[in-house]
Parts: C-alpha cells; sequence; structure tokens
C-alpha cells in the first residue's frame, strides 16, 4: 500500500495543521488562563476531575496509536476475539472501583508506590517506584512512540527520529504545563472525536459491504465469536479465562499511568462513576477499532498485510479532508497515551523520590517545577530508548506487545491483591515477590521471546504462563508470609473502606446495568 501521505490533499494539510494549532492553544487555556493556581498539584489536577473526564482520559490513555492499528489488524484475520481484551477488562476496572479506590482515594496518595510504601514501609515504596519508572519508560513511553513513529512515517513520510521529536514536544507541553489537568481536558475532546471518525470510518465500510447483515454472510462463523477452542493456537478460551486477569488486575488496578485519573477525582462517588464510565467506552473498542478490519477482511480480501487494514479503510474509503481528519485522530491517540504517561513518570519521580527521599520539606512550587524537568528528561530518555528499539532488526514488536505485558503483570498483581486483600501480608513478603518475582517473570519472558522463541519451541501460550507465574508467586507470597517470625503491624485503618465511603445508589445502578450489558455480550456472541 502507497504511503497516505500520497494520498493527501491541501485540503488535508490544513485540517491538520488548524488541529494541531486548536489542540495548542487550548491546553494553554486550561493550563495557564482558566486554571492557574501557583500552588494546586498539577499531578493530580487538584483532586478536581469529573467522572467524564476520569473516563475519557483512562480511554485516551489506553487506546494508543498501536493499538487502532493491531485492532483493526487481528480483526481481518481473527474477528472479535481479540473483543476479549476490551470487553473483559469490566470485571477488573469494577475491581478498581469497588476494591482499590476506596482505599487508594482513603489514604489520600498521589502514587500507589506511596499507597504501598504505606502499607509495608519504605522499602517497598523504594521498589515499586524504580519498578514503576522502569514500566512506564518502556512499555507505555517507548513502545508507544515507536508505534507511533512507524505509524507517522507511514501517514507523512517522515524519519523515525523526527516524528518520535514531534509527539514528545506535544505531549510534554501538556504535561509538562498543565500537568494531568491539561491531560484530561484535552483528553475529552480528543476522545470525542476519536469516536465520531472512527463511527464515520465503520459506517462508510458497512455501507459499502452492502450491510451487517452481508458483513457477516462473507465472513467465517468464527469471527463472531469471543470464546474459541481450547485448541485454537491464537486465543483458546482458558488461556484468555485464567491469563487475562493477571494482566487485567496489573494494568486496571495497578498501573500508574491507569488509575492516576481515579485518584484525581474530586471525591470517590466521581472515581466510581469514572471507573464505570471507561467500562461504557471499552465498549466501543470492539465496533470501532476491530469492526474495520473484519469489514476491510470483506472488501479488500486480497489485502496480504493485515497490519494495513486500518489505513487501506482509510485511503479507499474517504475522501479528501476526511484523509486529514484521520491522521487528527491517530494524533489524538498518541497525544493522549504519551503525555498521561510522562505524567505518571513525573509523578511518581518527583513524589516518590524527590520528596520523600531527598527534599521532604519542599514547596509546591519547587514540586512543580522538579516534576516539569522531570517530564523534560523523561522525554529526552524515551527518545533514544525509542531510538534503539528502532535499531533492532527482525522483530516484531506489535505482535510482542501483549505477551511483554503478560510477563510484567503477575510479580505487580500479587503484591497488590496480598497487600489490599490480606492484612498479614508481610513485608518481606511483598520485596522478595517484587525482586525474585520480577526476575523469575522477566526471565521466563526472555527466554519465550528470544533465547528460545515461540514457534520454533514449544511454549504454552503466553497468557498461560501469566496465569502460571502468577500461581507460583503466590504460593511464595503465602509462604513467606506464614514463616516470617517479624510478623506484620495490624494495617486495617489504611486496608479498610470506611462505612461513610460505600458506594450510593446511583453507582451501584449503573455498575449493575453494566454487569448486564457485558453478559449479555458475551452471549450474543458466542455459539456462530
Amino acid at each position: 500500500m502507497s504511503q497516505i501521505s500520497s494520498f493527501l490533499e491541501p485540503i488535508d494539510y490544513i485540517i491538520i495543521v488548524g488541529y494541531l494549532l486548536i489542540l495548542v492553544a487550548f491546553g494553554y487555556y486550561v493550563s495557564f488562563v482558566k486554571y492557574k493556581k501557583s500552588d494546586e498539584n498539577i499531578f493530580l489536577a487538584g483532586n478536581t476531575l469529573g467522572w467524564t473526564s476520569i473516563g475519557f482520559n483512562m480511554w485516551g490513555t489506553n487506546v494508543g496509536p498501536s493499538m487502532l492499528i493491531a485492532s483493526a489488524s487481528v480483526g481481518f484475520t481473527t474477528g472479535i476475539v481479540a473483543g476479549n481484551f476490551a470487553w473483559f477488562a469490566f470485571v477488573f476496572i469494577l475491581l478498581l472501583a469497588f476494591v482499590f479506590s476506596p482505599r487508594y482515594l482513603g489514604a489520600k496518595v498521589l502514587t500507589l508506590p506511596e499507597f504501598m510504601g504505606k502499607r509495608f514501609g519504605d522499602s517497598t515504596r523504594n521498589i515499586l517506584a524504580w519498578y514503576t519508572l522502569i514500566t512506564i519508560l518502556i512499555s507505555w513511553l517507548s513502545l508507544t512512540l515507536f508505534a507511533g513513529g512507524v505509524l507517522i512515517k507511514q501517514l507523512l513520510d517522515l524519519p523515525m527520529y523526527l516524528s518520535v521529536i514531534l509527539m514528545v514536544i506535544l505531549s510534554g507541553f501538556f504535561a509538562a504545563a498543565g500537568g494531568l489537568k491539561a491531560i484530561a481536558y484535552t483528553n475529552v475532546f480528543q476522545m470525542l472525536l476519536l469516536i465520531g471518525v472512527s463511527l464515520l470510518l465503520v459506517v462508510m465500510g458497512v455501507e459499502k459491504a452492502g450491510g451487517l447483515e452481508a458483513v457477516y454472510a462473507q465472513t467465517p462463523g468464527s469471527y463472531w465469536n469471543l470464546l474459541l477452542p481450547a485448541d485454537d493456537k491464537n486465543y483458546p478460551w482458558v488461556a484468555i479465562l485464567l491469563g487475562y486477569p493477571i494482566m487485567g488486575v496489573w494494568f486496571w488496578c495497578t498501573d500508574q499511568s491507569m488509575v492516576q485519573s481515579v485518584l484525581g477525582a474530586k471525591n470517590l462517588k466521581e472515581g466510581q462513576l469514572g471507573a464505570n464510565f471507561i467500562g461504557w467506552l471499552k465498549i466501543l473498542d470492539v465496533p470501532l477499532f476491530i469492526l474495520p478490519g473484519i469489514v476491510c477482511y470483506v472488501l479488500f480480501p486480497q489485502l496480504k498485510n493485515p497490519d494495513e487494514a486500518y489505513l487501506t479503510m482509510v485511503t479507499q474509503l474517504f475522501p479528501a479532508g476526511l484523509r486529514g481528519l484521520i491522521i487528527v485522530v491517530l494524533i489524538a491517540a498518541l497525544i493522549s497515551t504519551i503525555g498521561s504517561a510522562l505524567n505518571s513518570l513525573s509523578t511518581v519521580f518527583t513524589m516518590d523520590i524527590y520528596v520523600k527521599k531527598y527534599h521532604p520539606e519542599a514547596s509546591q512550587k519547587t514540586i512543580i517545577k522538579t516534576g516539569r524537568l522531570v517530564v523534560f528528561f523523561g522525554s529526552l530518555l524515551s527518545i533514544f530508548i525509542t531510538l534503539g528499539i528502532d535499531s533492532i532488526k527482525g522483530l516484531n514488536l506489535f505482535d510482542i506487545f501483549q505477551s511483554v505485558l503478560g510477563f510484567i503483570a503477575p510479580p505487580m498483581s500479587v503484591v497488590f491483591l496480598f497487600g489490599v486483600l490480606w492484612n498479614k501480608t508481610t513485608t518481606k513478603a511483598a520485596n522478595l515477590t517484587l525482586t525474585l518475582g520480577t526476575f523469575i517473570s522477566i526471565g521466563i519472558g526472555v527466554l519465550y521471546l528470544w533465547v528460545f522463541p515461540n514457534g520454533t519451541y514449544n511454549w504454552p501460550h503466553f497468557l498461560l504462563l501469566s496465569f502460571y507465574i502468577f500461581v507460583g508467586l503466590s504460593v511464595m507470597a503465602y509462604l513467606i508470609t506464614i514463616f516470617d517470625k517479624a510478623g506484620q503491624q495490624d494495617h486495617q485503618t489504611l486496608l479498610r473502606i470506611n462505612p461513610d465511603a460505600k458506594p450510593d445508589k446511583q453507582v451501584k445502578v449503573l455498575w449493575i446495568l453494566l454487569c448486564l450489558v457485558m453478559v449479555a455480550l458475551y452471549l450474543i456472541f458466542n455459539g456462530h
């Protein structure tokens, strides 16, 4: 497929430049005019976020450019089965809303390492802080920048280094200038735009294919099943049922970049409603991002590279002007993800390392200045890591992204679940699980991906491996706690949910409705 830049006309470039100017102006207004307060906490938006901002910001952080391309690609090759990564998530978002967020907000923390520091002590907080920084730099910033660089190269024919620098400058502007508030407010605008343009692409594609019934008739029945047979080589139902929850707990309940929006909520109710909202928004992932790939399978069955499904739909269906608009949408997704990650990186380093260890009496002005410096240096470091990733040859990073997350998740999931749900869990158990457990988990991942690569060697599915590692680390944490003679001080005050903070009727009703809808979707999209 030719690069999309060859399809662009002057009106497309006008739309792209106009959008970027509006975005920068809006971010400046939010950061320096409407909400300018010298003593406000930029990391958590001064705890002013409502449920809409929380939901859109979490969704914007989650919807990266690689997700748009990869979702259409997997839709082209296998149908909606990858929708499990979006729809099964409601269980773990529910866990965030009712189990984790009441404790996080009740503890009045800025970061999740800070919460675990209150639970297990400074040693655990230090380990988690560095663990979180490395995770953000690699999984959120560098891989996202690399994916975005590849995408922008396809879109505008720009070299990798220039694409990465432009993305970092735009995203860093919001993270450094206005922190979470600027990111959250611009994300609302960007995600509405993303929904609108993606919906238009789906409608035009389905109409050209002859309607939904025609699309269904021209695709294999398995394309419409969320649960595939246990012997399916790509997405067996057993692997999803057992393995995805490990990734889901880590991603939705313990990852700083995702949870930070909830930490910035006005109150617990807004946080729980915001989590509910992201649950509804995740339903859109299948029709907006996976369905275009299925429609592409119907319209362009001879397409050789499934990764080109999304952009093939754009170039073949959208007229001049709309092609520029789709580039705007992709840029919006990039800025949302990278901006949120930079803000989380800044928050963790500033509060868990700089203030905690070196400058506990720092003024709010000094903290804000330090946070902005971290954004600057974090941006530079992520650029170099991204260019290093770009130098790797013969490795399809899009295909291994989910498996990388699967090997990162088990230690964090074990420590947070044990730390929050079992008061007896000791500091020694948490620290050994984080250190030794990470060495084991990442070590198995390296063997799986590079040393004895899957395909050449007969490995279990990576989701099953993630589950096995989780079970092993859980047994280890339990045994260490049982035999740790030092024991652990009582943390009932920290871990018990305040009776006054229980969810009100509106929160309960909306969550019950979401659960019923999700169960219905799983019943509808099986047995085809």
